[in-house]
């Protein structure tokens, strides 16, 4: 049975302990709403556990995702709460961030302030051009494993995993893979029996048709 992290354990009665989940233009919508719906059902079902989530963008503003849908913030980059985890979604919009110094730094400062980053399919691509990957075992999407190695050749890569758990870095492959990655989370940060509860409310067994 999977325990909770003692590092990151939430505070029962007490302060809460902060995820965000970060979006931009660009961003692969399931890569953030998948992710969304395990955590927001967890948090929201069992606040006894001592966890908040909420989203983040540049200047708090409306993102437009890769797909067309439009998507909310909470926060901006400058005023969200002190975080206790940072997942970073994929998508299109990565490779504009990837090359951006400015984001990069800024992701760098998260690696320095945030306990556990997190990441689902191409997000790790912007980990990697920040060099926070360097050595680390890591995945993304199975069509960008190639661009991972080519960003930080030093990275240890799985193209089978749907997510690799690196101690205080946790990256997923592809789009859905995010929703396994939270679930995940839920089982590290508050036991899997919690994150059995989770997956059975949202009702996530997957069945493929073909």
């Amino acid at each position: 049975m999977f325990q909770p992290s003692s590092e990151l354990s939430g505070d029962p009665g007490g302060e809460q302990r902060n995820i965000g989940i970060l979006l931009f233009d660009g961003v692969e919508e399931l890569d953030a709403v998948g992710p969304w719906e395990v955590l927001a059902s967890w948090t929201q079902q069992h606040p006894q556990d001592g966890w908040n989530i909420s989203c983040l963008s540049p200047g708090g503003k409306d993102v437009i995702g890769a797909k067309g849908l439009r998507l909310g913030a909470h926060h901006s980059l400058e005023d969200v709460p002190a975080l206790s985890v940072l997942i970073y979604p994929g998508g299109l919009g990565t490779r504009r961030l990837l090359r951006d110094p400015a984001h990069l730094d800024w992701v760098r400062a998260q690696r320095a302030a945030v306990p556990l980053l997190a990441s689902v399919c191409t997000g790790s691509l912007v980990y990697a051009a920040a060099g926070i990957l360097t050595c680390r075992r890591a995945t993304t999407h199975w069509a960008s494993l190639n661009m991972l190695s080519e960003l930080d050749p030093t990275i240890i890569t799985d193209v089978d995993a749907r997510y690799l758990d690196d101690g205080d870095l946790i990256t997923s492959a592809g789009v859905s893979a995010g929703i396994d990655m939270a679930l995940h989370l839920v089982a590290r940060l508050a036991g899997t029996e919690r994150a059995q509860t989770v997956r059975r409310h949202i009702q996530y067994d997957p069945r493929p048709p073909v």
